[in-house]
């Protein structure tokens, strides 16, 4: 899953650094599977949202690589190293009813049955059995609470910026 949208791109991976003596940049994916990075076309890298070709990927093991337009040294990679990878949103599709774009979710308000408001989502974090929000508190901090539908997550309104969850105040000390 993609991370936070800013304005009509969204983050879908990172350029870790230099791959081999020909340019080519070893790249982090969060699409899903991690090969539909590649799908998305063109890259915008950095804060400048540089628009960026690939013109050719592989993988190397478990790494993914790419050979990016323009980039044919290892300083030239070494210098994309911990770039954000954006793309244009509307490449996206859009997702299947009930199911959301972690992206769509930052910064939402999450709340209880009973209006306890919880904070807002700073980040999902992926745990292998199933999404879990992390939440900013005021004054407890760090909240986490699995994104679980619908025993846990009760509803998501993307318009009103709020999930509703199944998640008592005393069960957080």
């Amino acid at each position: 899953m993609a991370t936070r949208a800013s304005g009509d791109t969204v983050v879908v991976g990172r350029i870790l650094g230099p791959w081999g003596v020909q340019g080519w940049v070893r790249v982090y994916s969060w699409t899903d599977p991690p090969t539909a990075l590649f799908e998305y076309r063109p890259w915008l890298l950095g804060e400048q949202q540089q628009a960026t070709e690939v013109l050719e990927w592989r993988r190397s093991g478990q790494r993914l690589v790419a050979q990016l337009h323009t980039v044919d040294s290892p300083e030239a990679a070494a210098a994309l190293s911990e770039q954000l990878i954006r793309v244009s949103r509307s490449l996206l599709p859009d997702p299947e009813p009930g199911s959301y774009y972690w992206h769509d979710l930052i910064g939402l308000d999450v709340v209880n049955l009973e209006r306890y408001a919880w904070g807002s989502i700073e980040r999902i974090l992926p745990t292998g059995a199933h999404d879990v929000m992390e939440i900013a508190h005021a004054q407890r901090g760090k909240i986490l609470i699995p994104f679980v539908q619908p025993d846990v997550v009760r509803s998501v309104d993307l318009e009103a910026g709020q999930v509703v969850v199944d998640w008592p105040e005393d069960w957080v000390d």
